[in-house]
């Protein structure tokens, strides 16, 4: 009661006292969340890749943990935690604290999963805060040397030749190049059958092998195997001819006119990332992309490197989630 006495000189002195604890107070709760960002990154960085080390998605993700390095002189880890078609690693990144030290780069997977799998372990659209589009390829359709065939015609003839059809590798099941092959199949009615893989390089192994006659795989990673005679390639599956492979029609323009399915590369984070940390993220992923050193392998290998800015990057995300939903649903694709 003593204290509630305005009129009293210590109460009075209390009360200013008080007041001034509680706006300090105020104050220094206010720019704690700016603060917070402004000093990222005070520890190591992780940057998951839910895929084997050595495909298109772990060299990019290098790439992008250098320029980080360099940039922030923090050090930039890359994880590979592959299985599931990605789904190991990206859970771990869905789970992780929004502090900017756990990351993911993923490919197309990360919006095909959704279509495919009732019961992820996250929820693409809530889980993560979609950071950059890192870069697109088209893929490409390969045989080894032993088909005999150097365009669609030929392949076409050569797969009804055979009694029960041919096999195609994919790295991964339900990811970009399954579905390439089962749009193709879609599309024309070949008699073609996935083999899925865990990842680029087990898949590529058998495809030189033999163990399999074609393979579906990016641009970038199949151009030196294709330059250097050790596959032959089909058919590019973008609307364009790569610059990588100006020589290399696109499947579309020998005969399937509708078909079209390319590879991209996207960076993540966990959902509720602080806006100013997301916002250097966008920013060093697209340098990253941009060095003259990626421009030149980009160019050599028929990538595009990506540019958009967060808002242009989320609704991207949202709308290959929409389109690959529908794609599915046209293929009957499943995966439980």
């Amino acid at each position: 009661m003593y204290f509630q006495n305005a009129s009293t000189p210590l109460a009075s002195g209390l009360k200013k006292t008080l007041a001034a604890t509680m706006l300090t107070a105020v104050a220094s709760v206010a720019p704690m969340h700016t603060a917070a960002a402004e000093e990222w990154p005070s520890q190591p960085i992780t940057i998951v890749v839910p895929f084997p080390a050595g495909g298109m998605t772990d060299v990019l993700a290098r790439r992008l943990a250098q320029h980080m390095h360099d940039k922030l002189g923090q050090t930039v880890v890359v994880e590979n935690r592959a299985g599931a078609s990605g789904q190991i690693g990206t859970a771990v990144v869905a789970r992780a604290k929004p502090d900017g030290y756990t990351l993911l780069v993923s490919a197309t997977h990360h919006s095909i999963n959704p279509a495919v799998r009732s019961n992820l372990p996250y929820d693409t659209r809530k889980d993560f805060t979609n950071l950059a589009l890192m870069a697109t390829t088209p893929n490409v359709l390969v045989v080894n040397n032993e088909v005999p065939a150097t365009n669609l015609k030929e392949f076409s003839e050569y797969v009804k030749q055979q009694p029960n059809g041919v096999l195609y590798g994919s790295s991964s099941i339900a990811g970009a190049t399954h579905l390439s092959g089962e749009l193709l199949k879609l599309e024309t009615g070949l008699p073609i059958a996935n083999v899925p893989y865990k990842g680029a390089t087990p898949a590529m192994t058998d495809l030189f092998g033999g163990q399999i006659p074609a393979l579906f795989h990016d641009v970038t990673t199949m151009t030196p195997h294709i330059k250097d005679g050790r596959v032959k390639a089909i058919g590019v599956t973008s609307a364009e001819r790569s610059p990588a492979l100006p020589d290399v029609p696109t499947i579309a323009e020998q005969g399937v006119p509708n078909y079209l399915a390319i590879t991209w590369i996207g960076f993540y984070g966990p959902a509720g990332l602080p806006q100013d940390i997301a916002e250097k993220l966008n920013t060093l992923a697209r340098e990253s992309m941009h060095t003259p050193d990626a421009l030149e392998a980009f160019k050599a290998n028929g990538t595009e490197p990506g540019d958009l800015n967060l808002k242009e990057y989320d609704q991207f995300v949202n709308s290959e989630l929409d389109k690959w939903q529908d794609v599915v649903a046209r293929a009957g694709v499943k995966v439980e």
